[in-house]
């Protein structure tokens, strides 16, 4: 076995701890980490079983008759299925565990498993983001957990998320969700606030029993306030309906410029005082970039398309051209 400092095997002439020992601990982590996620999905495919199905009918149920005038049916069954497994028939979550630590051999994914016997809900705002988790803060007790980012879309600081949570194993006070991780666009920060009131007027709960008690309580204050399941901002979804419509109106594709500006309006957040003038902007990136085919537009003619000043449009533009350089060596890395 080599030694921490023999010359490595790799031949850089570094001793072993300054060089291949560090990868090696990157690999093993990787392996953990996926042996962790298809824990967590092959529950999702094994359950609810058959014999679930009418309890988990009547969870809907309730739900649907409280939310389906804001909320898709599928994102409500979505959200009552985590409501369902773990805060209403939690021995479902248990048993699956139980199950799975006879057929796990790796002495530390054992170890993380063992402290998953219990998920915890988690409602928090976003302030601060890197490339592997997001820092969250706890609206109602002020914990602060790294969550684990599921992808490389943008997470801008400022919004709220939901979830259910575990220990990642990796590091103190690292989590990861176990459910649907949903994030709240900042048009609704009143609800937060009245959802931190009430749970002040409820002294006698804890924050986990609070969430409970008022798991619905919570999405009819977001449906009242006019969340519908989204994930832009009205703002920014303005943008993306000024854009779509423009090129479905031209008989153009908008897949494409579509999905750089989603990510663009989310990261970069754009001080524009109108949506028209990002979507012209957007329109001339598309154009010189071949995301679509070429409508053979000048500045003018978009800016009087969308009654911008070429100044306006040109900004964004710009904006999305430097934006879109960035975007796209993420994309190749």
């Amino acid at each position: 076995m080599i030694g921490r400092n023999d010359p490595c095997l790799c031949g850089s002439g570094k001793k072993y701890k300054k060089c291949c020992e560090s990868k090696e601990a990157i690999s093993i982590e990787e392996v953990q980490s996926e042996e962790l996620e298809r824990i967590l999905q092959s529950f999702y495919d094994e359950y609810p079983e058959k014999k679930d199905f009418n309890d988990f009918a009547d969870i809907v149920k309730v739900w649907s008759e409280s939310l389906k005038k804001y909320l898709e049916h599928e994102m409500i069954e979505a959200i009552a299925l985590d409501e369902f497994f773990f805060h209403h028939k939690q021995e479902i979550w248990t048993s699956y565990l139980e199950k799975q630590q006879k057929k796990i051999v790796r002495p530390s994914t054992l170890k993380v498993i063992e402290q998953w016997s219990e998920p915890l809900v988690y409602v928090g705002e976003v302030v601060e983001v890197d490339d592997a988790y997001m820092t969250v803060n706890h609206i109602l007790t002020g914990e602060i957990i790294r969550l684990r980012r599921e992808s490389d879309k943008p997470v801008p600081v400022g919004v709220h998320v939901y979830c259910f949570i575990l220990p990642d194993g990796f590091s103190e006070n690292h989590y990861l969700a176990i459910s649907n991780l949903v994030f709240f666009p900042t048009d609704h920060q009143d609800v937060f606030k009245k959802f931190i009131k009430l749970f002040k007027s409820q002294e006698e709960l804890t924050a986990q029993e609070f969430l409970k008690e008022n798991a619905i309580k919570f999405w009819d204050l977001l449906g009242e306030d006019g969340y519908g399941g989204e994930e832009f901002t009205n703002f920014e979804a303005g943008v993306l309906v000024e854009v779509r419509e423009f090129l479905e109106k031209n008989n153009r594709d908008y897949d494409k410029l579509l999905e750089i500006v989603e990510d663009y309006l989310v990261d970069q957040q754009p001080n524009a005082r109108k949506e028209v003038a990002i979507a012209a902007g957007a329109i001339r990136f598309g154009q010189e970039n071949e995301l679509f085919e070429a409508l053979n537009l000048n500045v003018k003619e978009i800016g009087e398309a969308f009654n911008v000043s070429p100044s306006s449009l040109n900004k964004y533009y710009n904006e999305l051209n430097e934006y879109y350089i960035g975007w796209n060596s993420k994309v190749l890395i």
